[in-house]
């Protein structure tokens, strides 16, 4: 038992001394904790709503503005036509659309039975389901009050017809029959990709330096340009390999259509290449390939958690969904989906791709800094 407690005791003198792999253990827990604990939430709230008014009367305007107050919508503005509301919803602008029919407000004030419609984006089922329990619970209990205030007025007398003084109707559009498939798979295109880049990438550097032959490249006639660009060109090459077996998979195993595939493989290569430089800069800051995975993990359970990829941003408080705008992969799935499930082209992502383009600047030129410092 003695040796065994000072084996243990040298192992773990010896952990602790690696300052890197200790932090790592009793930090990350600890982060990840507090991060999640607060982001994860399927509970989806102020989704934003884009609202097309027809009637503009008081009557309409209190309906959208009662749809806030609920805490579930927050308007992102007025459209004009049905084409507005395809384009607010399929560049991600909005994530619901009221529409108000002209005589809402007389059907309302006559109690023939005011309508409105909800249009919600389907390719996120916890949004769909959110968005519309809220509005038919609300419309409900407008219809209650209504009803129970004209018998007030009546005397108590119930009278007239049953139907409902207010209802909204919820209409799904890219996936009306909210298959969890259509929201989970194009997403998975994103999520194995940065897995596999960035610790393929990490572990790979960090591989050539415990064998010490990457020192001998640097030395070789070979230019520094072209040793990084060599070591990440097989990645890259990888990465849409992988990326059409997902999507040819996703499409013959799930229905998930195979649309905009030119445009998508366009801007996949920007996402490649921030996921490598990403590895990269790990394969800068760990010793060991050990340490290397441990920082891509790290920054895989992130990605997965709070880019959207299991749970809507609008779930999340606005501290947590900042953190994820920093995140490659929550721009790229806004841009698969949008590109696969509704049809959008990559000019309605104009600020996705600039968002990977300044995260892909940021990322060589930290890489770059810490390969030179590293080497010096």
């Amino acid at each position: 038992m003695r040796r065994l407690l000072a084996v243990a005791w040298k192992e773990m003198r010896q952990l602790m001394r690696d300052r890197l792999t200790a932090g790592m253990m009793l930090g990350i827990p600890a982060l990840q904790f507090l991060l999640f604990g607060y982001a994860i939430n399927t509970d989806v709230r102020h989704l934003p709503l884009a609202v097309l008014d027809r009637d503009r009367t008081p009557a309409s305007r209190e309906l959208a503005r009662a749809l806030t107050v609920t805490g579930y919508f927050d308007i992102a503005g007025a459209v004009e036509d049905d084409a507005q509301v395809e384009r607010a919803l399929r560049i991600g602008g909005a994530r619901a659309a009221l529409v108000i029919l002209p005589g809402f407000s007389a059907d309302l004030a006559s109690g023939r039975g005011a309508r409105a419609q909800l249009v919600v984006d389907g390719t996120d089922p916890l949004t769909v389901t959110s968005a519309s329990n809220a509005a038919v619970g609300l419309a409900s209990a407008r219809s209650v009050a209504l009803m129970v205030q004209r018998q007030a007025v009546s005397g108590g007398a119930a009278g007239g017809s049953a139907q409902p003084a207010l209802t909204i109707e919820p209409t799904v559009w890219y996936n009306p029959e909210l298959r969890t498939a259509v929201y989970i798979v194009p997403g998975l295109v994103g999520v194995i990709l940065t897995l596999t880049m960035v610790m393929m990438t990490a572990m790979a550097i960090a591989r050539e330096r415990e064998r010490g032959t990457l020192e001998a490249l640097v030395v070789s006639p070979v230019r520094r340009i072209e040793l990084i660009g060599g070591k990440i060109l097989p990645y890259i090459v990888l990465g849409y390999l992988q990326m059409t077996l997902v999507l040819l998979l996703g499409w013959w195993l799930f229905d998930i259509p195979l649309a905009r595939l030119g445009s998508l493989y366009l801007a996949a290569l920007l996402f490649i290449a921030d996921n490598l430089s990403i590895g990269l800069l790990f394969s800068t800051l760990a010793s060991t390939q050990g340490q290397a995975m441990q920082m891509s993990f790290f920054f895989l359970l992130p990605n997965i958690l709070l880019s959207g990829f299991m749970f809507p941003l609008a779930g999340m408080p606005a501290p947590i969904a900042a953190v994820a705008e920093i995140l490659p992969l929550t721009h790229f799935l806004r841009i698969v989906r949008g590109l696969e499930l509704k049809g959008a082209t990559l000019l309605d992502f104009g600020g996705d791709l600039l968002a990977l383009a300044v995260a892909l600047t940021v990322l060589v030129a930290l890489s770059t800094w810490r390969f030179q410092k590293r080497l010096a």
